[in-house]
């Protein structure tokens, strides 16, 4: 399967059926597709992770990927002075593929109750499709 298809099929399903936000999805997406089991607890983790609860802070697809890559980078007994520098490598590239890396910024409309929901569904596909791209670039060379 394509990567796009793979992409939108997964974040329609995890936000449609599933009703998770981008940086649950972003993680689970992930998981998937590199093989890699998330604990509960990262997934616990991440329950607030969409604007910093909806603040508007970072965006939840910089924050799950910047947690996977930590949890990928250990999996595959990376040193951590290279996890961080792909943290910041990634967050580079995503403002510059991107605008920001604030939620306030990226999500159309903003925050507000007559928003309909996951309004972020296309640049949610367009990120984690960016995501997949950067690691298999930064973490998954031969």
């Amino acid at each position: 399967m394509e990567l796009q298809d793979f992409v939108q099929q997964r974040v329609k399903e995890y936000y449609w059926e599933d009703d998770v936000n981008c940086a649950t999805t972003t993680l689970k997406i992930l998981s998937e597709r590199f093989g890699i089991e998330l604990s509960s607890q990262v997934i616990d983790s991440a329950l607030g992770m969409h604007g910093a609860g909806k603040y508007g802070a970072q965006c939840g697809l910089v924050e799950g990927m910047l947690m996977f890559l930590g949890i990928l980078g250990r999996a595959q007994n990376i040193p951590d002075d290279r996890i961080v520098e792909a943290c910041r490598c990634f967050a580079r590239q995503f403002e510059q593929q991107f605008s920001s890396l604030l939620c306030r910024d990226l999500r159309p409309e903003g925050f507000h109750s007559d928003n309909p929901p996951h309004l972020c569904e296309t640049l949610t596909c367009d990120a984690v499709c960016f995501n997949i791209e950067f690691v298999q670039q930064v973490f998954c060379q031969t």
